[in-house]
């Protein structure tokens, strides 16, 4: 059984001192997916919430302001994959024939600054992650996930003879699709000097190469066909293909910090995703990557095959990830430009790409797709890669 998106919701991101609490956030994200999928919460028959930072059940306080109805409601966490790991569970009870409509909704009140480690009287999960950072450069001197993804940009760099300044084009297009997007947090354009003149963070990394800490939203209804035609709903964006993937070995093997900051896993989990909806990675029109790093958007250009391994500074420069080249990534702004609350952000990413298949994207809106793709990813780990496409494209 196939299952398809009738409605998406978002509400507007925003930094953390600025924002309302989120279950206030959740409660409108959830309402404007609903109305955006013509249903009421009662004809939803199972939810799935997602967030990082907060307490158990969080998920139903944030359910319940918009009504209790009874059903089963699951807690996900999966780092900063939280959102489509909700996704994920949700597509699985509709295909599978357990349920027919699905709520899920990921949200985040999340704090100023960098992440930090909350508990430290336990195991920490990212340990391992810790340990393969420090063995490459010891006594670094950074937050985590910085100095993991910086570093991960800096073998790249080596690697492949890549001048670093090229990470900083990645901001400036991010800023530019942004603008057009009332969503996001930073609109403004810069430029690469501006990009580069920014504070060092940590290798190639500058300030205004981060995400931002953000607070926000977002909801997906996700159904089978034969609910929306009983009920004469239109549901045209169908899931073709999605898988989620873990860890192995390989991932913290050779020092390579690629690796470690999820590259196999994408690979592995977009090969799955793929081969389930029978499209390869440069039939892409659209993508929404994570990017919650410059370093990060360009691995996952190869990671996910946009473009073969060691040609992605041909990519940026050529325009090819942007309006006018091969496949425009993260239309919406991105994690850099829209924010990155945690829990919301996969799910946002699907509401972003719901609009480009319907053709409601407004000044963002990518002529012509009829395929989309969106790849999300939480250290810790784990990788989601979801394919999207319109019913007509099926014929």
């Amino acid at each position: 059984m196939t299952a398809r998106v009738l409605g998406v919701g978002m509400v507007p991101f925003a930094t953390p001192r600025t924002a309302r609490p989120y279950d206030e956030l959740a409660r409108v994200a959830i309402r404007s997916a609903l109305s955006d999928a013509g249903i009421l919460l009662e004809d939803v028959q199972q939810a799935y919430a997602g967030y990082v930072y907060g307490d158990s059940t969080s998920g139903q306080q944030a359910l319940y302001g918009v009504g209790r109805t009874g059903i089963p409601v699951v807690n996900v966490n999966n780092n900063c994959s939280t959102g489509s790991t909700a996704l994920w569970l949700a597509r699985q009870a509709v295909a599978s024939g357990v349920a027919e409509c699905v709520l899920a909704f990921g949200f985040e009140q999340m704090e100023r600054g960098a992440l930090t480690e909350k508990w430290t009287d336990r195991p920490n999960p990212l340990g391992a992650f810790i340990r393969a950072a420090e063995e490459v450069e010891a006594g670094a001197r950074a937050p985590l996930a910085p100095m993991l993804f910086g570093g991960a940009g800096a073998d790249y760099a080596a690697r492949y003879e890549m001048d670093p300044a090229v990470f900083a084009r990645i901001s400036v297009k991010s800023r530019a699709h942004a603008a057009n997007n009332p969503n996001a947090v930073f609109t403004d354009p810069v430029t690469v000097d501006e990009v580069l003149a920014s504070p060092r963070v940590f290798g190639p990394l500058t300030r205004l190469q981060c995400c931002p800490p953000t607070c926000g939203a977002a909801a997906a209804v996700i159904v089978s066909p034969e609910f929306a035609r009983r009920r004469g709903l239109t549901a045209d964006v169908e899931i073709a293909g999605q898988a989620l993937r873990t860890d192995t070995d390989t991932t913290f093997e050779g020092g390579d910090r690629m690796r470690v900051v999820g590259y196999d896993v994408t690979v592995a989990a977009a090969a799955a995703a793929y081969e389930e909806a029978g499209i390869g990675g440069e039939e892409f029109g659209v993508v929404e990557l994570h990017d919650c790093f410059t370093t990060n958007e360009l691995i996952s250009y190869e990671a996910l095959g946009l473009t073969p391994p060691g040609t992605a500074e041909r990519f940026i420069l050529d325009g090819d990830n942007t309006y006018g080249g091969r496949v425009v990534t993260n239309p919406s702004g991105g994690l850099l430009s829209k924010g990155h609350p945690l829990g919301a952000t996969g799910l946002a990413q699907c509401a972003e790409l719901v609009w480009q298949l319907r053709g409601q994207a407004g000044a963002r809106q990518v002529h012509g797709v009829r395929t989309a793709l969106q790849h999300n990813i939480g250290l810790g780990g784990a990788a989601v890669v979801t394919v999207y496409r319109t019913v007509d494209a099926l014929s």
